[in-house]
């Protein structure tokens, strides 16, 4: 018998005060809790870091000052120590995840939760969507509603969808809920912002500030995120049995992946992420971070804490505040709330298909990080949330630092043509960026042929070590058109080009050469200058030939990888190949059902 419900529930209106990120910071509203030994491995990380720094500038500098310090070798040494301690942080705290996993501190993926108890309390599921896919994101949608009361939560969960789309795309979105509701084994509601106040973040408030009261906890996803009914249920009952809780982030694996772009995205993050996981999760404790999706949290903590301010100033550095998620784990530890991060099997989402589609979405994410350089002097903030916050923005900061650190060099070579060569950098400090920028991959290929099981799942370790070779020389020569990818998005928000707020392309669908050529001439003409070091000093050029490689070959790249034909070719060959997603059919519900998806991966136990 069918169960049909409102399109909305009855409305239970909470609080969502502004916050004020000056002055004196509001009242911590519950205890924090920290594992013991926290303040110790912060210490020790930024201490191994500082070591690794400071052997490599000291190194740097006794080199140049051999025949005197000019102005290009300080210059360098302004570019290069800062570069090379955001390589080496990352190395210090991949390389603790590593040591927790092979030896078993941490169990890495860990199994769905089980439910704790039966729940007690009510839990939304909150999914917003701006004109996406009708299809795809019903077919995700009905995959969890009926996941989720098969897991025992149909009683204490509903599911929102929470559109900001235009008014034809949410016609046909009202019109795939109206068709889904009848079967839906839980509520199932949909609304519409009809002005779409302050992008998700203004979403998900106004979810709050209408229904946000009946609720104790609310679970947030993306539009291609996906998550199993055990994996909600098992999360909501942990919400309910820590109630100092205010966030607790999953970290989701890539699923449905097509092109080999996203093939060889989805291998890099099964087989590098735990180990980037497990050293994040060591040294961030309960001050970890919000990505925004994949995450649950209390409502109550969310409310009193989160309601987002306006930045002084026009876009793209003013007005609403983007990469909102860092920025909302951050006010919920001023309050107190805990927040953890969890590695837990059945937690996924999709990755753009292209990398184009990344650099855009990549865009975003830039502004919105940047935007984070305003918030460090925010009142109240614990260190390990400015931390996040300095990380995070940092991020897009090294791809102009190395452009700079390479023409510097280039114009050093330069200068010194008709002079001494300048003095090339040692061979010890050469060889410790090596093993800095590869070490984690080969620590992921150890983790991966480790375990008898875990090596079946990657394809065994013949295909590992192929799969890991094939990505470090992907990774080289992707890195520099990254690189000018990001410097380009830097420019034009320096110049007051916001990134706007444009639908994601989820699609797989092939980039022709000729099409991606006109956009890439920065590219060609960098690797051309790069090129042209050979004239002048032809170690210089062949230190640069990866970077000038993959600069030239940039068009080749980028449509290579956006095909589906040719990441099911290199599948098939033993590329790639990740530990399987199990699969589940969704109940039929009719052949005219256009919503429906054939097969929608879930993890399932």
């Amino acid at each position: 018998m069918s169960i049909t419900f409102p399109n909305l529930p009855a409305e239970a209106p909470l609080e969502m005060p502004i916050q004020r990120l000056d002055g004196v910071p509001p009242a911590v509203r519950e205890v924090a809790t920290r594992p013991q030994g926290l303040v110790v491995k912060r210490l020790l990380l930024i201490a191994l870091t500082a070591v690794l720094a400071l052997a490599a500038s000291s190194e740097i500098r006794a080199a140049f000052s051999r025949d005197g310090l000019d102005v290009f070798d300080v210059l360098l040494l302004i570019f290069f120590v800062p570069l090379f301690s955001w390589v080496a942080f990352g190395f210090v705290s991949s390389t603790i995840g590593f040591l927790q996993l092979i030896t078993g501190a941490h169990p890495g993926f860990a199994p769905v939760p089980r439910q704790l108890a039966p729940l007690t309390k009510r839990t939304a599921v909150l999914m917003p969507v701006y004109n996406e896919s009708v299809e795809d994101v019903f077919g995700r949608v009905r995959a969890m509603v009926h996941s989720i009361a098969a897991a025992g939560g149909a009683e204490a969960i509903d599911f929102f969808v929470l559109s900001d789309s235009n008014e034809l795309h949410g016609k046909r979105e009202e019109a795939a809920w109206a068709h889904m509701v009848p079967q839906s084994p839980i509520a199932l509601y949909y609304r519409r912002r009809e002005k779409n106040i302050a992008r998700k973040p203004g979403n998900i408030a106004e979810w709050v500030r209408r229904f946000g009261g009946a609720y104790e906890s609310m679970l947030v996803l993306d539009a291609d995120s996906l998550m199993s009914g055990e994996t909600i249920v098992g999360l909501a009952s942990i919400m309910e049995a820590r109630p100092s809780l205010g966030l607790l982030q999953t970290v989701p694996m890539i699923t449905n992946a097509q092109t080999l772009f996203q093939r060889w995205m989805r291998f890099a993050s099964e087989a590098y992420g735990p180990i980037a996981s497990a050293g994040l999760l060591w040294w961030s404790g309960s001050e970890a971070n919000f990505w925004g999706h994949n995450a649950i949290l209390r409502t109550r903590a969310f409310a009193e804490s989160c309601g987002l301010p306006e930045l002084p100033g026009k876009p793209p550095f003013g007005g609403h505040i983007l990469s909102h998620d860092m920025v909302e784990s951050a006010l919920l530890r001023r309050r107190g709330w805990a927040v953890h991060m969890v590695m837990i099997a059945g937690s996924y989402e999709e990755f753009p298909p292209t990398i184009v589609d990344h650099a855009i979405r990549d865009r975003r994410w830039m502004q919105g990080n940047l935007q984070h350089l305003r918030l460090l002097g925010a009142s109240g903030l614990s260190m390990a949330s400015r931390l996040h916050l300095v990380i995070g923005a940092s991020a897009y900061l090294t791809s102009p630092g190395w452009l700079l650190l390479l023409l510097t060099t280039i114009l050093q070579v330069t200068a010194s043509r008709d002079q001494s060569l300048p003095q090339a950098a040692p061979p010890g400090v050469l060889w410790l960026t090596v093993v800095l920028l590869f070490g984690p991959k080969v620590m992921g290929l150890i983790w991966m042929l480790a375990d008898k099981e875990r090596r079946a799942s990657f394809g065994g370790a013949g295909r590992s070590i192929k799969s890991v070779l094939l990505d470090i020389l992907l990774a080289m020569l992707l890195a520099p058109v990254s690189m000018v990818m990001q410097v380009k998005a830097l420019v034009s928000l320096v110049l007051g080009i916001p990134s706007g707020w444009h639908t994601q392309n989820r699609e797989a669908q092939r980039i022709p050469l000729r099409t991606i050529l006109p956009d890439l001439r920065d590219h060609i003409l960098l690797g051309m200058l790069f090129a042209a070091t050979a004239w002048i000093d032809p170690v210089t050029a062949l230190w640069l030939s990866p970077l000038t490689i993959g600069l030239l070959t940039a068009p080749w790249l980028i449509s290579i990888t956006s095909c589906e034909k040719t990441g099911a070719n290199m599948a098939a060959r033993g590329y790639f190949q990740a530990p399987p997603v199990d699969v589940v059919a969704t109940p039929e519900d009719g052949d005219d059902d256009d919503t429906k998806p054939g097969n929608v991966p879930l993890a399932l136990a």
